[in-house]
């Protein structure tokens, strides 16, 4: 029953930190980008071209829905399961806040937030809060799906890098907008001159995101070392391992001024799930003593693979287990 509960709160913690995330990457582009008519990279930039060329009738969400479909489907075929429920769910989530959230948020908030403050503003907020909400749900094992499906289809046949890749495909799509005419909220034709600062917007708002998704990324995948001395080593050790999946080293040490012998627990886990750990600890021996260190980089099973180590192997520092 314990194993279900904590199953059960991992799993809806994961979903909702997915939902946050999504949203706040869908509000990115409500409230910033699409009504400064900026584009960006990836499949919800070539929805943001095909609405401004439509006068806004195709929304944003509609595109990125279709198109996330047709990729999940050839990406179903040609990598297997690799993309789970979290990554379908995501992505309808997107679709839905994408579609409805122009629609929903006040005008008059967008005038004073995005419109009043000027494009490269927009572009900077806009860039910070969607690499957050990105960053946040690939932290979960979500996944926004759109150009990395691409990415790993062509690493699976090509050996071409996936991180390569989704720069080109980003850098065509946000120089493609040039081709395309683009309409306003009011209707009025965007310039061309304009359209030429809009691609280099497009680039400064690539590199903010990219940069706020590794700081996201790198904060929640952030590990620490525990060490626990309790007379309930026993119990404290096997909840560890059979809730939180972590692997437990007993070390035997002594206490100098009680001259007894004691057994020191020593867990390396994720930042992000100690506070769950301590509650449970507590929970067994109130009385234990806890020292929590945070630890440069931990690299086996469960965390970070040592990049290089073996060719052909675990490649990209991913964890071996599953997000």
């Amino acid at each position: 029953m314990a194993v279900l509960k904590h199953n059960f709160a991992t799993v809806l913690k994961e979903y909702a930190l997915i939902t946050f995330g999504i949203v706040c990457y869908s509000l990115a582009w409500d409230i910033f980008l699409i009504p400064n008519n900026l584009v960006g990279g990836g499949v919800t930039g070539v929805g943001s071209i095909i609405e401004y060329a439509t006068h806004g009738v195709i929304k944003t969400g509609y595109s990125y829905f279709v198109i996330n479909a047709i990729l999940l489907t050839v990406g179903l075929f040609t990598l297997g399961r690799g993309f789970g429920i979290k990554t379908v769910y995501a992505v309808l989530i997107a679709s839905l806040t994408l579609s409805l959230g122009g629609d929903i948020i006040p005008k008059s908030f967008i005038q004073a937030m995005a419109i009043d403050n000027g494009k490269l503003l927009s572009v900077i907020m806009g860039g910070m809060l969607a690499g957050f909400g990105i960053g946040l749900t690939m932290s979960q094992g979500g996944s926004t799906g759109g150009t990395d499906i691409i990415a790993l289809i062509l690493n699976k046949y090509r050996g071409i890098s996936p991180g390569k890749v989704i720069l080109w495909i980003d850098v065509v799509i946000i120089a493609s907008s040039i081709l395309v005419p683009s309409y306003t909220p009011d209707g009025t034709l965007v310039p061309f001159i304009d359209k030429i600062m809009v691609v280099v917007y497009g680039y400064i708002l690539a590199a903010v995101l990219s940069i706020v998704l590794d700081w996201t990324l790198s904060g929640s995948r952030q590990s620490v070392q525990v060490f626990i001395t309790s007379r309930k080593h026993a119990e404290i050790a096997d909840e560890i391992t059979h809730e939180f999946h972590r692997g437990v080293t007993v070390l035997n040490g002594k206490g100098w001024y009680s001259q007894e012998a004691v057994q020191v627990l020593m867990v390396l886990t994720r930042k992000n799930d100690l506070n769950l750990m301590l509650r449970s600890i507590k929970a067994i021996d109130p009385n234990a003593f806890v020292s929590v260190a945070s630890v440069t980089a931990v690299y086996g099973k469960g965390f970070d693979a040592i990049k290089g180590a073996l060719k052909g192997g675990n490649q990209g520092g991913k964890s071996p287990e599953k997000s």
